[in-house]
């Protein structure tokens, strides 16, 4: 009878530590922080000459819209720049493990970008190192939220992470 007890007792720990891993996850309050970013935005800047190429002006327009299950914001842009025309899709979360925000981003020039980003206040900076005719510099995108609406931005490269050069700055307006 004793050993009958203890094998049940096994079971219904077994039942419960299964049924508490079934149970859905839900997202973190560390993803509300990515709401300011969904809706339809227009970005307007300025590309600095230099190895990205010639410089001039470029335009964006982007949708962000949450995945269902709220884990990620996925983005669908459309941009013309120095460089030429082309689209993009791009998907921003939160690593629970790593404790930053992702950003992914696939594009019509066959480019992946791979950014890890952080939040200070008003403030986002999303780091990447991104892979330029076999070498690797680094890549910095600084957002300032200027209202619920709008931001300004910033690209800057670097081949040592300390001595940074402007690559492009504008600004973003949601529609």
């Amino acid at each position: 009878m004793k050993k009958t007890a203890i094998i049940f007792a096994i079971l219904a720990v077994c039942a419960a530590t299964a049924m508490a891993q079934n149970e859905p996850s839900k997202p973190g309050p560390e993803l509300k922080k990515l709401d300011v970013f969904a809706g339809s935005w227009t970005l307007d800047g300025s590309m600095k000459p230099g190895a990205m190429g010639p410089g001039g002006t470029m335009a964006e327009s982007e949708k962000c819209e949450w995945m269902e299950g709220g884990f990620y914001l996925v983005c669908h842009a459309d941009y013309k720049s120095p460089m030429g025309n082309g689209v993009g899709l791009a998907v921003m979360g939160y690593s629970t493990d790593d404790k930053v925000y992702t950003y992914r981003e696939f594009n019509s020039f066959g480019e992946f970008n791979d950014s890890r980003g952080t939040v200070d206040g008003d403030t986002w900076i999303w780091t990447s190192d991104e892979k330029m005719g076999g070498m690797t510099m680094k890549g910095r995108f600084t957002m300032k939220m200027i209202s619920a609406t709008s931001y300004t931005f910033s690209y800057d490269m670097s081949q040592d992470g300390t001595n940074w050069t402007a690559v492009m700055d504008g600004k973003a307006a949601k529609k």
